[in-house]
Formats: structure tokens, sequence, C-alpha cells
């Protein structure tokens, strides 16, 4: 259901690491074919594919979005600086990884705030000696902090791509999700970028809430899908980069679209046109 989360990664704070406890980095590291989970994220991302089983293909795709969606960014935007928030389980084609291919002066920031995904984003994503990666522990309704401390690897005097990849969805609407996409796009200069996916019950409303709920019994951070109008208010009044919010395989798709499996999740870009857009 999601890229990162734990108790949750980057969204609750005073998360600990429990193994007998499903952690969503880790069943999405499941889903991805990954080796870093226990018997307790095993039972909670079958309980899912029971009922959705085109969960893996939507874990893959949201993959195959931050490596299109970084590339683009680093590449036709000029963007050389990146805060990503709920890091996750390293992967490959991470955020640093893309960018750095295409500009080795790239600089990354990586928020979390569960223990285990620091310490493996500490040990294994490593950058480029002409740019930098640095790590932030701390919760994502903490903007504050995560601008505070970010500012010591990035210059938000520039621009900065934010990216909340499949994160606000473990995010309930009693915490305003809208709200915190927009204190972080506050943050930042015209010509910055904040970057969305996020998990929906459109294209199989019966299959995903059974998922859903599924999933819901078993971990301490339940998930909330949002329809097409719910995700793209996360924007805000931010003016949407073209597509806009798409079903994340059909977001810049290269090469052009193919047949491709059901992935529940929305994506879009947003550019920033002025401080508090």
């Amino acid at each position: 259901m999601s890229r990162t989360a734990s108790q949750s990664p980057a969204t609750t704070g005073g998360s600990r690491f429990d193994p007998d406890v499903p952690h969503s980095a880790r069943v999405y590291n499941y889903w991805l074919g990954g080796k870093d989970h226990f018997d307790a994220d095993r039972r909670a991302a079958e309980a899912v594919m029971r009922h959705r089983p085109e969960v893996v293909a939507g874990a893959r795709a949201n993959r195959a979005f931050l490596a299109r969606m970084v590339r683009y960014l680093a590449a036709e935007c000029g963007i050389r600086q990146f805060l990503d928030i709920g890091t996750g389980l390293p992967a490959p084609a991470s955020t640093h990884e893309v960018a750095q291919t295409v500009a080795r002066d790239s600089r990354i920031v990586y928020v979390d705030n569960d223990p285990l995904v620091l310490v493996y984003a500490r040990a294994l994503l490593t950058g480029t000696r002409e740019g930098a990666c640095s790590y932030v522990d701390a919760d994502l309704r903490d903007t504050g902090t995560i601008l505070e401390q970010a500012a010591r690897t990035l210059d938000f005097a520039k621009p900065v791509a934010v990216l909340l990849l499949a994160i606000l969805h473990l995010i309930p609407d009693a915490d305003s999700p809208a709200a915190i996409v927009a204190r972080l796009a506050n943050g930042l200069v015209p010509g910055s970028y904040v970057a969305i996916s996020h998990m929906t019950a459109d294209f199989a409303p019966d299959e995903v809430t059974a998922a859903a709920d599924a999933y819901n019994a078993l971990a301490p951070i339940r998930v909330t899908a949002r329809t097409h109008t719910e995700v793209t208010a996360l924007f805000g009044s931010l003016p949407l980069v073209a597509p806009g919010v798409v079903p994340i395989t059909e977001w810049r798709p290269n090469p052009p679209v193919q047949p491709a499996q059901p992935a529940d999740l929305f994506a879009g870009l947003a550019r920033t046109s002025a401080r508090g857009a």
C-alpha cells in the first residue's frame, strides 16, 4: 500500500523497530521481491494480495514513477536538490542514483523516522563525491523540523523538489494531509516542485477497499484510499505540470504507454509559482 511507512516512517513520531508488528516499508519490500521483511510483514502483504494481487504491480509502478519523475526533474527542469520524505528501504533506482546519473552534483536529503529505515539508508544510500546525501529523522507532520534540518544540506534559496511518494495515504483526514503539503510548499522558492503519488480505490472500489481493510486490521497505521478529486486537492493551488494527476503508469511514460497491469495509484507533479502558492 505504500513505498514507505512503519509506525510509520516519516509519519508518526517515536516509532521503534518491532519485527512482530507489520512495517509497511518491509511490506513494500516484500511486494518488490526484496529480502528485508519478517513474518508479520509477509502476513500483512499476503492478506492484501488475496484481495488485490495487483498491489505488487502497483508497488513496481510506483518505483518506476519515482525514476521517471526524478529523471524528468533533473534532466528537463534542471533541479539539483531533492527532499525525499518517506525514504523506505533502499531499492534500485533510488532518488540519488537517478538524479546523480543526470547531474553528479545533485544533493538529496532523505527523511524518515523509523530507526531501521534510517540505518539502512545511512549504510546504503551513498551519493557521488560531487553531490551529497544526508538524512533527517523526523515526522512528516513536523514540517518545520524537516525544512530546518534539510537546510543543512539543501539551499532553500534555490529550487528544491519535494517528493511525497506513497506516503500521504498514511495520513488520516484528521491530520490534514493537504495542509502538510502546503506547509512544505511554503518553504520553497518559485520554480520548486512537489511530487505526490497516492493510493486510490477508484479503479477497483470493492477489491481495494477489502485489501485496505485487511491491511488496516493488521498494521498500526491505517491507509486511506482517496479519489482522484481528493488526491488532486492535496496540491492545493499549486499549478500542476502536464499531464496533471493521472493513473501512475500514465505519468510521462517512457517508452510511451503500453498495456500495463492495474496500479491503484494516482500521481502528479506541481510547480511552485510563488511562496505561499
